[in-house]
């Protein structure tokens, strides 16, 4: 591969000519400019992206920050990969590059995001995971580094976010069991401080009062976001001298290890135990048919990625930002397991 100077050299002109010529300068005759096109073809110039960067201001890199541990293992397949597969769509249109910032589940998150944000990595930022209170979003808004969130949280900059529905799926769920005669009904909810957990229980907690019931704090499961966090939670479920009848699951990941505990537990889903969930490329196979809220993973990111770059001045007149907030709905689809 050939940089710009060898470039020139070849052609025994001058290296301004040759980047005037690359860049579509209107000071370049014709000719020039096809001799210049014709060699870094045949040569394999490749453009110094870093020293682009510098000139430009820009890096031409958005950032996606997730931490590894029981988030990866447990959605990275099933959740994020449909998520940056929309994102990186529309990123292509502009020539942008989607990367994926991975925090340890050792490392503080606050501390990681500094060290990328001092580094100068990245144009924008897409948060996601996020907590009940988050520092990450006020160092951003300090920084005036453009960036989006994947999930709300008490902390507010006055940042655009996208969440799903988690309210609306508490509703709708609580409201369909009860209408099958289920006054013990149990949740799940994740093991940390994501703020997803309190916005779900939340809602629970007043359509079950609607409808003159409670939540039993034994019957409030947390557990990681994958399939032993499912299994763990039917142990703790068969164990319990008196079962809720029914169970509703926020974590899609968590659905195939919840059956197979229950299973060997004699306690038959759908039969024993009512289940509704969220729908994953697994739920599918389980019998029997998973009730279960539906989403287009890559229509949000595409929606998460256009609500970015509207925030950002080179792109604000391509995506003028039309609500940058907003809950992304979830579809009830029913099955035979509650």
């Amino acid at each position: 591969m050939k940089g710009i100077r060898e470039l020139a050299e070849h052609l025994d002109i001058s290296i301004g000519t040759v980047s005037r010529a690359l860049n579509g300068k209107p000071d370049v005759n014709e000719e020039t400019r096809k001799r210049v096109l014709e060699a870094a073809e045949s040569l394999g110039y490749v453009a110094n992206q870093s020293g682009r960067a510098l000139r430009k201001g820009a890096t031409g890199v958005i950032g996606f920050m997730m931490q590894t541990g029981s988030e990866i293992t447990g959605q990275g397949d099933t959740f994020f990969m449909s998520v940056f597969d929309g994102v990186q769509t529309v990123f292509a249109r502009h020539k942008l590059d989607l990367v994926a910032l991975l925090c340890s589940s050792e490392e503080d998150p606050n501390d990681y995001l500094k060290r990328v944000v001092a580094r100068g990595f990245a144009d924008g930022i897409i948060l996601s995971a996020t907590r009940r209170h988050d520092a990450r979003f006020e160092l951003l808004s300090k920084r005036k580094i453009p960036f989006i969130t994947l999930g709300r949280s008490l902390t507010d900059v006055g940042q655009p976010w996208l969440d799903l529905d988690f309210e609306g799926m508490a509703e709708a769920s609580i409201d369909r069991l009860v209408a099958h005669g289920h006054k013990h009904i149990a949740i799940t909810r994740p093991h940390d401080d994501m703020n997803l957990g309190y916005v779900f229980e939340d809602q629970c907690r007043a359509t079950l009062a609607r409808h003159g019931l409670h939540l039993d704090e034994r019957h409030v499961f947390r557990s990681t976001p994958n399939e032993a966090g499912g299994y763990q939670i039917a142990r703790e479920l068969s164990a319990l001298e008196t079962r809720p009848t029914a169970i509703v699951l926020i974590n899609e990941a968590i659905t195939v290890g919840l059956y197979r505990g229950l299973v060997e537990a004699s306690i038959k889903p759908g039969r024993d135990m009512a289940i509704i969930g969220r729908q994953s490329p697994h739920s599918q196979f389980l019998s029997p048919r998973l009730t279960a809220f539906s989403l287009s993973l890559r229509d949000l990111g595409i929606a998460l990625a256009e609500s970015l770059l509207g925030t950002m001045p080179a792109f604000a007149d391509i995506y003028p930002v039309r609500s940058a907030r907003f809950l992304w709905p979830m579809t009830l689809v029913p099955g035979e397991s509650d």
